[in-house]
């Protein structure tokens, strides 16, 4: 019999939720009194948006309230066609007093993610991203193996004979899509199950209508420019933008030229905060945009990723150009020293 290829996950602490769902939510739940208001902080994104929203089902009939905060702006259109869509009541963490709440729930993070989340006491932490810290909270459910919290919360759901409203079904859906990336990524037995529970309720014309929200209409100039600026050489485009609102835009350029069907690689640029970002685009067979990302431009800054995708951030003082300006030609010949 085959081994198989997952790395056995390390024991968790002895103090974190254990048992059946139905178990694990008791526990959750008795954390929480009638009076208590309630706190619930993300690092807002797909997955954290759709956890915090099941959150906040979850307690609907056993608290006096529920808030939903995030620190960070929220700027990928994704995600703002999310929010706006399933009309999320969302805060900004720096304009709520965190005094005036008796609990504070963290989900899809941990309290070392932001410093600012360091700052808070909180009674509850649910999520899925590894453990470096062991918490000692009232109640924690940190799975590193699976794909999504927002797998966890469907569990959650369930056990509680919860009836999902059309959007909270679609937010989840739309969640475990974002974290597993398709389930390309790692994921357990737990995420196909949950998303296929999912299926049915999801409103899935609406979670393609986020997946296609990238631009704004004032970014499509960057795709005139992309076009102009490219060059090809061997099987290969190259495309400097110049400066950009977004370093997300010269992902959506890369991954649209990574559609055509004679290139072998795609390397696109751009300039954001005084920073030249390089995207890194292939097919991942017999190459590896990760370790090409690295040997390019690692002793310049920072760089990395995976065999298919890589990206590469460089201060524009460390490339010594002098008074030449970057250009197309210019990426092509920091690259060619090393592909």
């Amino acid at each position: 019999m085959a081994k198989s290829l997952r790395k056995a996950s390390p024991p968790l602490p002895k103090n974190y939720a254990r048992g059946t769902a139905r178990e694990r939510l008791q526990q959750f739940w008795d954390v929480f009194g009638k009076e208590d208001t309630v706190l619930v902080v993300i690092n807002a994104d797909p997955d954290a948006l759709a956890s915090a929203m099941a959150i906040k089902r979850l307690l609907r009939y056993r608290v006096k309230s529920v808030v939903i905060a995030h620190p960070n702006e929220i700027r990928r259109m994704n995600n703002v066609a999310m929010v706006q869509r399933l009309k999320i009541p969302l805060e900004r963490l720096g304009t709520v007093k965190t005094s005036d709440f008796s609990k504070i729930v963290m989900v899809d993070s941990q309290p070392n993610h932001l410093p600012c989340f360091e700052k808070l006491k909180f009674d509850a932490v649910i999520d899925h991203h590894p453990i470096i810290v062991e918490w000692s909270f009232p109640y924690v459910d940190i799975r590193p193996d699976y794909g999504a919290t927002a797998s966890i919360m469907v569990e959650y759901l369930r056990a509680a004979g919860v009836k999902m409203s059309a959007d909270l079904a679609t937010a989840l859906f739309y969640a475990i899509k974002v974290d597993t990336s398709n389930f390309e990524k790692s994921s357990r037995l737990a995420d196909g199950v949950a998303f296929r529970y999912l299926f049915d309720f999801a409103n899935r014309d609406l979670v393609r209508k986020f997946e296609l929200t990238d631009l704004r209409r004032s970014e499509l100039r960057y795709f005139t420019i992309g076009l102009q600026e490219l060059k090809y050489s061997k099987g290969r485009y190259y495309s400097h933008i110049g400066k950009v609102s977004s370093p997300d835009v010269l992902v959506i350029v890369a991954d649209f030229l990574n559609h055509v069907g004679e290139i072998d690689w795609v390397f696109v640029s751009g300039i954001h905060n005084e920073k030249l970002v390089v995207i890194f685009r292939c097919d991942g067979y017999r190459k590896n945009a990760g370790k090409l990302a690295i040997r390019s431009f690692g002793a310049l800054g920072s760089a990395g990723g995976h065999k298919q995708a890589a990206r590469a951030e460089v201060p524009l003082k460390n490339l010594d150009m002098g008074d030449k300006k970057f250009t197309s030609e210019s990426l092509r010949r920091l690259i060619m020293r090393h592909i």
